[in-house]
C-alpha cells in the first residue's frame, strides 16, 4: 500500500537486521522501498539489497556534503546505471549547511558534482534524487541551467518554502515529505504540504534519519513511512490508503524502471 521512496539500509543501523526491517514493512502495509546511494564506494552495497530483494530498488549517486570520497565522472554513473534494479541518479544536489568557515563560492565543487548527476540524468533518462539545504536559490539555478527542461526528478525530504516547491513542480518534479511533517516545530512545512497537489507527492522515511512522531529520536525504519502517510492525509483531507494509493502510482510514474523489473 505505501513506498517509501527515500530509505539508506546499507547503513551500519540496519547490519543484521534486514529480515527484521522487511516483516516490519510488511506488517505496516510497506510493500516496496528505494535505497539511496551517497558514495560511489558504498553503491555496491546498496545494489546488492535491491538485486536481494524483490521489494527493494536503488540509486546511484554521491550526496553533495561526502568529501574525501571518490568523486563520480558522467561515465561512471552512465554505466553503473545500467545495472538491473538501479532507478535513478542520487541522491544529489546542493547542502550549504555547514560551510565551516567557507563562503558560497568556495563550495564550487558541489555545483560541479551536481551539474555531473544531472547530465547522467539526461544521457540515461533516469530521474534524479535531489538533496537541497540551505542552497535552494542555487539548487533550482543549476537544475535549471544543466537539465534545460530535459530532466525529471524528486525533491526530497522537501523542508523549503511554498515558493521553492512552487519552483520544483513548474520544473516538473516530484515532492517528497519525510518524517518532519508530523514534528510539532513543523507547521510551516505543513502548510506547503497542503499546497503541493498529492498528484505531486511521494513519501520517505530518510532512514534511519528523521523518526516520525511517535517515534521520534528511535532508528528510523521505511515501515515508519506509514506514519507520514497518515500525517499528509489528514493534511489533505483523505484516508491513508488514498495517499498510498496514489503516492505509490506517483512513485511508478517517476521511476519507471521499477515497473521494468
Amino acid at each position: 500500500m505505501f513506498v517509501d521512496s527515500h530509505c539508506h539500509l546499507d547503513f551500519p543501523d540496519y547490519t543484521g537486521r534486514l529480515d527484521a526491517v522487511q516483516a516490519e514493512m510488511a506488517e505496516a502495509g510497506v510493500d516496496r522501498a528505494l535505497c539511496i546511494s551517497t558514495t560511489l564506494e558504498r553503491f555496491p552495497d546498496v545494489h546488492a539489497l535491491a538485486m536481494a530483494h524483490d521489494n527493494l530498488w536503488a540509486t546511484v549517486g554521491v550526496h553533495p556534503d561526502n568529501e574525501g570520497v571518490q568523486e563520480p565522472t558522467v561515465e561512471d554513473l552512465v554505466r553503473l546505471a545500467a545495472l538491473p534494479r538501479v532507478v535513478g541518479i542520487g541522491e544529489t544536489g546542493l547542502d550549504y549547511y555547514r560551510l565551516e568557515g567557507r563562503t558560497v563560492a568556495d563550495m564550487a565543487w558541489q555545483r560541479d558534482r551536481f551539474a555531473v548527476h544531472i547530465q547522467a540524468a539526461r544521457l540515461t533518462g533516469l530521474p534524479l534524487v535531489v538533496h537541497t539545504r540551505s542552497s535552494a536559490e542555487d539548487t533550482v539555478a543549476v537544475l535549471r541551467s544543466e537539465g534545460q527542461g530535459t530532466v525529471r526528478g524528486v525533491f526530497h525530504c522537501f523542508t523549503e518554502s511554498e515558493a521553492v516547491a512552487r519552483q520544483a513542480l513548474d520544473m516538473g518534479f516530484y515532492i517528497s515529505f519525510s518524517g518532519i511533517l508530523t514534528f510539532k516545530n513543523a507547521q510551516a512545512l505543513r502548510d506547503v504540504a497542503r499546497f503541493v497537489p498529492l498528484e505531486r507527492c511521494l513519501i520517505e522515511t530518510d532512514s534511519p534519519y528523521l523518526a516520525p512522531v511517535p517515534h521520534r529520536g528511535k532508528t528510523n525504519s521505511p515501515a515508519y513511512v506509514a506514519h507520514v502517510a497518515r500525517q499528509l492525509a489528514e493534511l489533505k483531507g483523505v484516508n491513508p490508503e488514498e495517499v498510498g494509493r496514489v503516492t505509490s502510482r506517483n512513485f511508478e510514474d517517476l521511476f519507471s524502471r521499477v515497473c521494468a523489473h
